[in-house]
């Protein structure tokens, strides 16, 4: 039985000689077909000699190439609507862009530019200057440089000040970033040898200058954005560590991770070290994210007293870790905006989408809602107040209230119901919980509504 199934499978060569087929191979390319046709031939195969199927039609064979041809001919990198409620989903591609960074990024990438040419000079210029002086103006620092994101920021700083020479941290902020990225690798990276100093909870500023030498590089802060630690705890207070590292001439560097330059405390959030804070407080080098609380581009950051900024301009790894016209291109745009914050808040996705006004939530929940009013009976749909997550490693302990649609139905599972959505054309992402399936407002953009109220109409549907 298995050999004359195995012979009634469709051949390639045959499959190709079809009309339909070749328009195929003219819209997506022989390779991407003629892989399709095998991949779905050998599927079948499989099946035969598994004894898991024991009829079928030629046709059925093709249409299931056909449809691994749709599947491949498309991007593997591609939008996704984002109904978790989590604001900077790493995930998910982090923060979102502001228009005026997409445009920017859209200007540069299909023309020519002055990303190394000095206009007015009529010379070669340098990439940075696009964006060092909007740094320096926000953050009060007397330099800037940027590169590819925090991790590259935080090693190019050490190598450059510490290099063969001893960093001294707290045993407490030596976290791991994310994606098994630890604070301590990237330091053996950089060549600085890492000295840790107090307790898990507690370090005091003894610690640090009974461990001060010879041969100290740097004294080194991490802000543990991604975790705290809760109860009987105590930290160096920055600038305490600035008065101790003067004291016998150590450079201090800050790695604020998350990139905060709005006081969010005023906006009743709980209070975040801000860039401008940290420079303030005189930390000689300050490193942040661009793509997390600044809510622009992938980047790593690095602001500082001049001296501390040339110096790491002239390193070799620099070039290795520096950005492209794209990233520059939409970190300047983001930048400008928070040149007012009125218009930072207002223009830069990540921070409105913070700041949504209950009362706007649950016009967008009720709007929701309407869209789903031709889904299937079998749903039912409610709106509720639940919670939203910053996300992104930064605030771990703060939540937003917000205003959700909650779903079960008498006829499919919560997989069932979450699996339909995430294979979905468009993949919408929601939350699974309590017996039901959440999609947060909060975090959808004007264009979702259609697309998940299209979708809905379908669910369950043989």
């Amino acid at each position: 039985m298995n050999r004359e199934l195995l012979r009634k499978l469709p051949k390639v060569d045959e499959v190709l000689l079809r009309e339909d087929i070749n328009e195929l191979i003219e819209a997506h390319g022989r390779a991407i077909v003629v892989d399709s046709l095998r991949e779905g031939i050998e599927f079948y195969r499989n099946k035969i000699l598994k004894d898991e199927i024991n009829s079928f039609e030629k046709e059925e064979v093709i249409n299931y190439s056909l449809g691994i041809i749709t599947k491949k001919s498309k991007p593997r990198l591609k939008r996704v609507i984002n109904g978790a409620g989590i604001v900077i989903h790493t995930n998910l591609g982090r923060s979102l862009l502001s228009k005026e960074a997409v445009e920017s990024m859209a200007m540069v990438s299909e023309s020519y530019n002055n990303l190394e040419y000095d206009i007015e000079k009529g010379a070669r210029g340098s990439r940075y200057s696009h964006i060092e002086d909007l740094l320096k103006k926000i953050t009060g620092a007397e330099g800037a440089v940027v590169v590819n994101n925090n991790a590259a920021a935080v090693m190019l700083a050490l190598n450059t000040l510490c290099e063969e020479k001893e960093a001294i941290v707290s045993r407490g902020q030596l976290v791991e970033i994310g994606g098994s990225f630890r604070v301590p690798e990237v330091m053996k990276f950089s060549k600085a040898k890492l000295v840790e100093v107090g307790t898990t909870n507690r370090t005091h500023l003894y610690d640090y200058e009974d461990n001060i030498s010879e041969n100290t590089g740097v004294l080194l802060k991490v802000h543990t954005s991604n975790f705290k630690i809760m109860g009987f705890t105590e930290e160096v207070p920055l600038e305490d560590m600035v008065s101790l590292g003067e004291k016998y001439n150590v450079p201090v560097v800050d790695d604020l991770g998350s990139g905060v330059l709005v006081d969010l405390s005023k906006y009743g959030f709980i209070y975040e070290p801000t860039v401008q804070e940290s420079v303030r407080k005189g930390a000689d080098v300050v490193t942040f994210s661009g793509d997390k609380m600044l809510g622009g581009p992938q980047a790593g950051i690095i602001v500082g007293k001049k001296e501390y900024i040339d110096r790491i301009k002239k390193n070799q790894l620099t070039r290795a870790l520096r950005i492209d016209k794209m990233r520059i291109a939409a970190l300047e745009a983001t930048l400008r905006t928070y040149l007012d914050e009125k218009e930072a808040v207002k223009k830069v996705p990540t921070l409105s989408m913070m700041l949504l006004s209950t009362e706007e939530l649950k016009k967008r929940a009720q709007r929701l809602k309407r869209k789903l009013k031709d889904a299937p009976n079998h749903l039912e749909v409610k709106i509720s107040e639940d919670y939203s997550m910053v996300g992104g490693g930064s605030m771990p302990t703060e939540t937003m209230d917000t205003v959700v649609l909650k779903i079960k139905s008498t006829k499919l599972s919560l997989v069932q119901i979450e699996n339909y959505l995430r294979a979905y054309e468009i993949p919408i992402i929601v939350r699974v919980g309590k017996g039901e399936v959440i999609i947060d407002v909060r975090t959808l953009l004007e264009k979702d509504y259609d697309i998940i109220g299209e979708a809905f109409k379908g669910i369950g549907e043989e």
